[in-house]
C-alpha cells in the first residue's frame, strides 16, 4: 500500500468511527415511517455507516451488520436494469426533472397527464418497474432485480423481507392510485396488481450498510465492477444515473442534500441513503428516523460530516 493510500484509509477509518459515535449519541433522531406498519416497529436508536473502496475494502461503524429495508434506494438499481432493457426509450414515459413535491404526490401526475417527473418518485419508479416486468411473470421480474443486487454487491445472501412487502401491499392505496392513473394514459402497460406486486417487493429488499455500499461501487467507478473490471453499465449511463441521484434522489429535499453533502445520493423511507463519490468510494448510511421530507435525518448529517472531512464533493 502506498503511503498516501495508507493515510487516506486511516483518515476514513477515524472519520467513520467518530461520526458513528457522534450519531449514536444524538437525541434528535427524526421520526420513523409510521405509514408502513412494519417500518413503524423499527427502533430509531440505530445508526450504521459503511464506506466501500475500489479494492473492495470496507470501513464500517455502528449497527452495520443489521439488515434494513432499502425502500426507494432500490429505484437506483431498477433504473439501471430498465435502461439496459429499453434504453433511452425509457424517457418517453418518465421525465428527468426534480419534482418539488412529495414522493407520492398525485397532483403533479395529474397535471402532467400521467408522465412521472423522474424515476425516483413513486410514480416514476412504478413506471420503471412496469418496463422491467414487460414480457415476464412477476416472479421472474422480481428475481431479475434481486439477482442484480446480489451480483453488484457480491453477496447472494441478500433477500426480500416478506413481512415488509406484505405491510406495503396492505397499506399501499396511494401507490395503487398512482399506478391506475398512469394505466389510464398507457404509461403502465401490465396489469396494475402485477406491477405493484413487483414494486412493493423490490422496495422491501433488506440489506446491511456494508452490502449496500458494495452494491453501489459500480456507480462510483465508471459503471464497472472494480473487482473484475467488467462493465455493469456504460460510463455514460453511470454518469447520468449519478446526475439524477444528485438532482432527484431526495425528493423535495434534493436541493438541500446537494447543498449540504454535494454528492449523488438516493434515500429510502427505511432510513437508508446510498451516496456516491465518483472515482472514490460508495457510501451507505442508515438511521430509521426521518426528516419532514422522508429522508434519514442522521444519515444526511453523517454524510455531510464525512464529505466535509474527506473533501468529497462533486463541486470541488
Amino acid at each position: 500500500m502506498e503511503p498516501t493510500e495508507s493515510r487516506t484509509l486511516d483518515a476514513i477509518e477515524t472519520a467513520v468511527a467518530e461520526i458513528a459515535a457522534e450519531m449514536q449519541a444524538r437525541e434528535d433522531r427524526g421520526e420513523v415511517a409510521s405509514y408502513i406498519p412494519e417500518l413503524a416497529r423499527v427502533s430509531p436508536q440505530q445508526f450504521a455507516i459503511s464506506v466501500a473502496l475500489r479494492d473492495g475494502r470496507t470501513i464500517s461503524g455502528g449497527d452495520w451488520e443489521t439488515p434494513f429495508s432499502i425502500q426507494s434506494i432500490s429505484k437506483v438499481f431498477t433504473l439501471a436494469l430498465a435502461l439496459g432493457k429499453v434504453g433511452d426509450n425509457l424517457w418517453r414515459k418518465v421525465g428527468r426533472e426534480p419534482s418539488g413535491n412529495p414522493f407520492n404526490s398525485i397532483v403533479q401526475l395529474e397535471h402532467e397527464r400521467g408522465r412521472p417527473r423522474n424515476p425516483f418518485i413513486n410514480a416514476g419508479a412504478i413506471a420503471v418497474t412496469d418496463m422491467i416486468l414487460s414480457g415476464h411473470q412477476p416472479k421472474e421480474a422480481l428475481g431479475e432485480i434481486l439477482r442484480f443486487l446480489q451480483f453488484v454487491s457480491g453477496d447472494d445472501a441478500i433477500s426480500i423481507d416478506r413481512s415488509v412487502a406484505a405491510s406495503e401491499k396492505a397499506t399501499g392505496f396511494r401507490n395503487a392510485a398512482l399506478a391506475n392513473y398512469m394505466k389510464s394514459f398507457g404509461i403502465v402497460e401490465n396489469p396494475v396488481e402485477h406491477t405493484l406486486g413487483v414494486y412493493f417487493h423490490h422496495c422491501a429488499i433488506a440489506m446491511t450498510t456494508r452490502q449496500l455500499a458494495m452494491a453501489g461501487r459500480y456507480l462510483a467507478f465508471e459503471g464497472r465492477n472494480p473487482d473484475t473490471g467488467h462493465s455493469v453499465i456504460s460510463l455514460e449511463r453511470a454518469r447520468r444515473i449519478n446526475a439524477l441521484m444528485l438532482t432527484c434522489g431526495h425528493y423535495d429535499g434534493s436541493g438541500e442534500f446537494a447543498y449540504r453533502v454535494g454528492l449523488p445520493g438516493k434515500s429510502g423511507v427505511g432510513g437508508g441513503i446510498l451516496a456516491v463519490v465518483p472515482g472514490g468510494a460508495s457510501i451507505a448510511v442508515w438511521s430509521p428516523g426521518l426528516d419532514h421530507n422522508g429522508n434519514s435525518k442522521l444519515g444526511r448529517d453523517a454524510l455531510e460530516l464525512l464529505a466535509r472531512r474527506m473533501h468529497w464533493s462533486v463541486f470541488g
